[in-house]
């Protein structure tokens, strides 16, 4: 038993309150001889969950080995994250579909939540750090290819649903319980409502990959952020956003309609160095990831207890709200919600705990300590 916290609950935070373990699920009631962990002076919420990431660790979600996408995978729950989705980035069809099978076997084992494609469907406009040679149209087929690939294990498929097949291929996503997430995309306002009508319901990093906010022009943001079924990805790295922009999406979206985000790159966790985003290298600096030809943003080397700390302490986000955009609102998305994303009695023993200034000081998954408390 844990106590002494303030615990961050769906009904507000609790202070000096507990979150009562046993085995690998939360409880309601401790049993007799309890090991009680004092706590006090810190902070209890429940692990967090990315949907949005492609390696860490100096591993790739995309070419690495079983092995290497361990490491990565690792690395992130180091860091807070109990439940990751595992990003493949463009590349061939024959490519993506192997690498399909395999990142599902890790789903099937319960090392990742599933699989999120962020292409070959985007558009050469707003590519970003994806290889123009190997962007193709939104064909259904195409996209149904890599679903059958990911043996019921694909979680979501980034589109620019303005290309031709792309609202088709929404529906065909929709039809199969798999997320249709708009981004790279050079829609138009009234292409995204079009999209979002068809049953898009999530914005790939809002802001990055798509038309900026125009007055005459509103673009795919303004209908991002007014539609209620849309949840938007937000980078908080203090590179991906200018802090008015994290502001106006929270402001406008609401805290529950917000989904914090890595869109990490195999430097997470590892350092900065020369990398390679499937065909395209990448230069870390300073913690900043950049394609060496370009210059393009080239994915983060964010973690998901930095993304927190910052939203808290330099974003002055509610941490309610916070923990929202982090655990709750990622798991309802990906239907995991009855058993991730809060700290309830009943639902997996995932929770990180932070000190006073936010910084991480524990994790558990599953009822086991990934980071042991520290508590000196």
């Amino acid at each position: 038993m844990l106590a002494g916290a303030d615990v961050v609950l769906p009904t507000g935070t609790v202070t000096g309150g507990q979150v009562i373990v046993d085995g690998t699920r939360i409880t309601g009631t401790p049993s007799q001889n309890a090991h009680v962990i004092d706590v006090r002076g810190h902070w209890l919420v429940p692990g967090f969950v990315d949907i949005h990431n492609h390696g860490g660790g100096g591993a790739s979600f995309t070419s690495g080995t079983v092995d290497e996408v361990l490491t990565g995978i690792h690395t992130h729950r180091l860091h807070g994250t109990t439940t990751l989705v595992a990003s493949t980035v463009t590349g061939d069809m024959d490519f993506l579909a192997q690498r399909a099978g395999l990142l599902s076997e890790l789903a099937e084992q319960g090392e990742i939540a599933g699989i999120h494609f962020e292409g070959p469907f985007i558009s050469p406009c707003r590519k970003g750090a994806h290889s123009e040679a190997l962007l193709r149209e939104p064909d259904p087929a195409a996209v149904r290819k890599l679903i059958d690939a990911a043996r019921g294990r694909a979680k979501m498929v980034t589109l620019a649903t303005e290309l031709p097949g792309g609202i088709d291929s929404v529906r065909l996503l929709a039809e199969h319980g798999v997320i249709a997430a708009i981004g790279h995309t050079d829609a138009t306002y009234e292409q995204t409502k079009t999209a979002i009508d068809a049953g898009a319901t999530v914005a790939t990093h809002l802001f990055n990959a798509m038309p900026t906010l125009g007055h005459r022009h509103p673009g795919p943001v303004a209908a991002l952020l007014e539609d209620e079924r849309v949840t938007v990805e937000l980078i908080n790295d203090g590179t991906h956003l200018h802090p008015a922009a994290l502001e106006l999406a929270f402001h406008h979206a609401g805290a529950d309609r917000v989904a914090l985000i890595t869109d990490a790159m195999d430097a997470a966790g590892f350092g900065d160095g020369r990398y390679w985003l499937g065909p395209l290298e990448v230069e870390v600096a300073d913690g900043v990831a950049r394609l060496v030809e370009g210059g393009s943003i080239a994915g983060s080397t964010l973690t998901l207890d930095r993304a927190f700390q910052r939203a808290v302490t330099v974003d002055r986000l509610p941490v309610e709200a916070v923990v929202a955009a982090l655990s709750a609102n990622p798991a309802r998305l990906l239907g995991m919600d009855d058993r991730i994303g809060s700290l309830e009695p009943g639902k997996d023993a995932d929770l990180v705990l932070l000190d006073a200034d936010f910084a991480l000081k524990g994790v558990m998954r599953r009822g086991e300590w990934v980071v042991d408390p520290q508590l000196g």
